[in-house]
């Protein structure tokens, strides 16, 4: 039996994954076009509004139909070119600590602290030279792991990824993503991370990603 094709829906707010026979009338949920202004992003549909561009990303569609690979057509100005701000090198990602590794935290093997030798010296010397953290750090290091099965479908949550991956394939460059942090100023859209910044939402959502690194579900804030 051969496999059922599937395909990617380019709606505003979907980006699920489709077959011609399950699209039926009502399995998408979608958004109209965003507005963005003085730091605020909200739907243009809903009205639904936040100031973290994650966050808003993740507000569920307020308008269903049917699935389309067709890209929605955004009234807007003749598209601009891509505007390199700064001709400095990349950002590499900063490698969290161990215990802020989600990798780590869900008992994966991780690259960047797999061999990681803790300095047992280093105590005596940090605690004389930071103050003592408040109690809510203390809580982070003491959460509990969060327990995957390799096998389980998941949702990368880094920022410009979005696939859907099982544990088992992944590695330190199955995701292409941003750093980030998106940058939204007077009308120009862009991320921090590669200095590519563009005038239209539809062109700022299809600037390449610049980094690569590990699919990951449950992201580090």
């Amino acid at each position: 039996m051969s496999e059922i094709a599937k395909f990617r829906c380019q709606r505003i707010g979907c980006n699920a994954m489709f077959s011609v026979e399950g699209n039926i009338e009502g399995s998408c949920t979608y958004h109209d076009s965003p507005i963005f202004h003085d730091g605020i992003k909200e739907w243009s549909c809903c009205k639904q509004r936040s100031h973290d561009f994650s966050l808003f990303m993740e507000i569920p569609g307020c308008k269903s139909g049917k699935h389309t690979t067709e890209k929605p057509v955004i009234v807007k100005k003749p598209a601009s070119p891509m505007i390199p701000v700064s001709s400095t090198a990349k950002p590499s990602p900063s490698s969290s600590t161990k215990d802020n590794c989600s990798r780590c935290r869900q008992g994966f093997f991780c690259s960047d602290h797999g061999s990681q030798v803790k300095n047992p010296n280093a105590k005596t010397t940090v605690a004389s030279a930071v103050e003592p953290k408040p109690a809510a750090n203390e809580a982070q290091q003491h959460k509990p792991k969060k327990i995957v099965d390799i096998n389980q479908p998941q949702t990368c949550r880094n920022q410009g990824c979005g696939k859907t991956f099982k544990e088992k394939d992944n590695h330190e460059t199955a995701c292409s993503y941003h750093p980030g942090p998106p940058v939204f100023h007077d009308r120009i859209k862009g991320w921090k991370c590669c200095d590519v910044h563009v005038k239209e939402f539809e062109e700022f959502m299809s600037i390449p990603p610049c980094a690569k690194g590990w699919h990951n579900s449950d992201p580090v804030s």
